[in-house]
């Protein structure tokens, strides 16, 4: 039966080449033009990487090797520098290697053994024993490697060689194994990676079809015939139905099998319903289990029209989605699972039903969030290529994805020059069928910029893309009357939170109140009137969901400014904005900005309330300063001579006050506050996100608090990093961070032991903050 082994501890890890001499004699050169190839150097099996810096006889060897555990980025650790890269986040790359040692039984080296690496940035080559096995050339795709024939009995040894020196990208890019590695051991004859594809059909009434689809491998000498049965159930494990087949699958060679069968009346996934469903994909050889693999799905439909937008389970939607890069400011590109959920908790919370993996494959605990929460998926490959390469990461994408009810769309490409030439007609022509080849049941798109230099790929779309240029969708819209449209990217405006000046170019810090930034990147109210006044776009996706590190033209400033959440996952004014925007079910009603000016009595200030109300009342220590209509602005402003005091806005519907927000002057801080944001469990992998504010006398918390705070915890857990300003050049893992705009973020990693794990912040002048967490398993 088949085992899947969390391979993440106990690896050793070593920044930096690793300088061998080449030999000047025949031997060397020639038994490493064997098998074996790695006979000198970190990737030979017999090396010794000690973390202590000795060789076999003790001699001191000048390398620091160290032991990590996974996932692991060892580029975010840096103190960023003006001199490197400022799209790449201002950080020195070097390459890296890593090593485990693991062992094997007898009965291991009779099975199929393979090595699953979810993510190594950026190219990587993986020996085990000495023996090359694989080379994975992009950062971004997951990828399998099969070591049965290289295993031994006993200690056996994997390295990994990362290089980061040819970039992939022009944002933060990271390095090291960062994403989850698995140890798998399995029968002979096996399901192959992602070899389960179900894709139910709606036939007529509430009846369903649900074909589904079996790649088996065989790694044995013999013709292996095979019984294959799909148990397909609910959440509450109770059966729905159970399809068999049979097959014969020739020695060292695999075949894939369809099968159907037909449900009625089935739980339908949607975005406020996310119901997903189970399949356990059994292989018996003579009646005796050979392999199981589960896998979950979603019974929903999906329609698009060029004109009307479009259809989920036959209902008009309008997506309301948002971009995303991979990373975390604090940790980089290795993001915990837990923390990666609750990124996408925030999304949920701020009002989006859209997200897209811009601009590569994201983590699959990414996308499991995403099917659990009700998303609608643009799914991004990472290079707009139809070489061998460029397909085979294409399918790699759709073979992981393709069960998935929360991806709607495959996006072959983003803002690619070659879009305009008859070069990338054929490239997309050729992607384009190799997506279809695989996965028939979605639309295959691209996210276009170079629109006013004509389109050579449209033909080729099922959907449409277009990033910002709102100048040119109706033009398209004519040129592609039968073609459905979205708005693949827009609103890249960049604000600061808590900065409620004009934009301050030495500091690194862009106002807070929505604006354009440029002609091609336009505020949020802009582009979303834009859209809703054309019910023909399907919707749009915003950059960006997240602040990301790199991608940045100011030094000292760290990220785009561009997310609704800032980099360190604390909430911007436009998290609140797109709130207004895309919540109907409730009244929604934000005020900006906070009320503490001191020093600036008299001078004018700007107060915007962003609501979903139809009016909005100000008012400045109870006196009104006027009450307007809405409309179709989505906020309503007034400005007002600043004094000490409180701001109160009124939101009205029908004439009726709905909701009310305040801000007033806080006192000066006094006390240090801590509260945990995200969910966490004892197991030695997740991360606790904490914030950490300061409160007045009265327990009021100050916006505008600026101290010097000190973290650390007990020994249930680590606080491994701090950030607050996306300007300050400290490294992330400093345990010691000045606060801004009221506000730091605070991450710590749990051990595995139970108990009250206690976080603590000090600062001088200020009453200490202890938090209390109860971990469970």
């Amino acid at each position: 039966m088949r085992e899947k082994i969390l391979f993440d501890d106990n690896w050793l890890f070593h920044r930096g080449d690793i300088d061998i001499p080449f030999p000047k004699v025949k031997g060397p050169v020639y038994t490493s033009s064997k098998t074996e190839r790695m006979k000198m150097g970190p990737a030979c099996k017999d090396y010794v990487a000690d973390p202590y810096g000795y060789s076999y006889d003790k001699e001191l060897k000048g390398e620091k090797w160290e032991k990590v555990t996974l996932p692991h980025d060892y580029v975010i650790s840096q103190t960023p520098c003006q001199n490197e890269n400022e799209t790449l986040g201002y950080f020195k790359y070097s390459n890296s290697w890593y090593r485990k040692e693991f062992d094997c039984s007898a009965e291991d080296i009779t099975k199929r053994v393979s090595l699953y690496f979810e993510g190594i940035a950026t190219h990587a080559v993986l020996y085990l024993n000495g023996c090359l096995i694989v080379r994975n050339f992009c950062g971004y795709t997951s990828f399998e490697a099969d070591i049965s024939d290289y295993v031994r009995v006993g200690k056996n040894v994997i390295a990994v060689y990362a290089t980061t020196q040819e970039h992939e990208g022009w944002w933060y890019e990271g390095g090291g194994i960062y994403r989850h590695v698995w140890l798998v051991k399995s029968e002979k004859v096996c399901v192959d990676l992602w070899g389960v594809y179900i894709h139910p059909k709606k036939l007529s009434g509430d009846s369903w079809e649900i074909p589904v689809e079996t790649t088996v491998l065989n790694d044995t000498v013999k013709t292996a015939a095979v019984d294959i049965i799909h148990k397909i159930k609910k959440s509450d494990n109770s059966l729905v139905c159970e399809l068999k087949t049979k097959c014969e699958i020739p020695p060292f060679s695999k075949e894939t099998v369809c099968t159907s069968g037909n449900v009625k009346n089935p739980d339908l996934w949607n975005i406020f319903s996310p119901t997903l469903y189970y399949v356990t994909t059994e292989i018996y050889i003579d009646n005796i289990l050979s392999d199981s693999v589960d896998n979950r799905f979603g019974f929903r439909t999906i329609e698009v029209d060029a004109d009307r937008g479009l259809f989920i389970n036959g209902i008009h939607t309008v997506i309301n989605g948002v971009c995303a890069h991979q990373d975390f400011g604090i940790t980089g590109k290795a993001v915990s699972d837990n923390v990666q959920r609750y990124k996408i908790r925030l999304i949920k919370e701020m009002g989006a039903n859209g997200y897209r993996t811009s601009h590569y494959p994201h983590s699959e605990t990414t996308m499991d969030a995403l099917d659990e929460q009700g998303f609608i998926v643009m799914d991004e490959t990472r290079w707009f290529e139809s070489s061998a390469d460029g397909i085979s990461q294409l399918e790699m994408l759709v073979k992981r994805d393709r069960n998935r009810p929360s991806v709607f769309f495959w996006s072959i490409g983003n803002e690619e020059p070659y879009t305009t030439i008859d070069e990338g007609r054929r490239i997309s022509q050729r992607m384009a069928a190799a997506v279809k080849r695989l996965d028939n049941t979605r639309f295959v798109t691209m996210a276009l910029s170079h629109i006013n230099e004509g389109i050579r790929v449209c033909e080729n779309l099922d959907v449409i893309g277009i990033n910002y240029n709102l100048e040119n969708f109706d033009k398209v819209h004519a040129k592609y009357p039968d073609k459905p449209i979205i708005s693949s990217e827009c609103c890249a405006t960049g604000t600061t939170r808590g900065w409620y000046f004009d934009d301050c170019p030495e500091k690194g810090y862009a106002s807070a109140y929505d604006k354009d930034t440029t002609n091609w990147f336009l505020g949020r109210e802009k582009t979303v009137r834009f859209f809703n006044e054309r019910k023909w776009v399907m919707g749009s996706y915003q950059w960006t969901a997240f602040e990301h590190r790199g991608e940045s033209t100011q030094w000292p400033r760290l990220c785009s400014m561009s997310g609704a959440i800032d980099l360190y996952l604390q909430k911007k004014d436009a998290f609140y904005q797109n709130q207004s925007f895309w919540i109907k079910d409730r009244p929604v009603l934000s005020i900006l900005p906070h009320w503490n000016f001191r020093g600036l009595e008299g001078e004018k200030i700007n107060v915007w309330a962003y609501t979903n109300c139809e009016e909005v009342e100000l008012f400045l220590n109870g006196e009104s300063l006027g009450r307007k209509n809405v409309g179709n602005n989505c906020h309503v402003q007034w400005q007002t001579a600043y004094h000490p005091g409180v701001i109160k806005a009124v939101g009205y519907n029908q004439g009726k006050e709905v909701i009310f927000k305040t801000r007033h002057t806080t006192g000066n801080a006094e006390q240090l506050m801590l509260k945990i944001e995200n969910s966490i469990k004892a197991n030695g992998k997740d991360v606790a996100v904490i914030s950490c504010y300061a409160v007045d006398s009265d327990g009021s918390e100050v916006p505008d608090a600026s101290p010097l705070v000190s973290f650390n915890s007990n020994r249930l857990g680590t606080v491994i990093g701090t950030g607050s300003d996306n300007t300050d050049i400290v490294p992330v893992t400093s345990t010691l961070r000045k606060m801004f705009s009221g506000r730091i973020t605070v991450a710590v990693k749990v051990g595995e032991e139970t108990g009250i794990l206690k976080v603590y912040a000090h600062s001088q002048g200020l009453k200490s903050a202890v938090l209390n967490i109860e971990l469970y398993k």
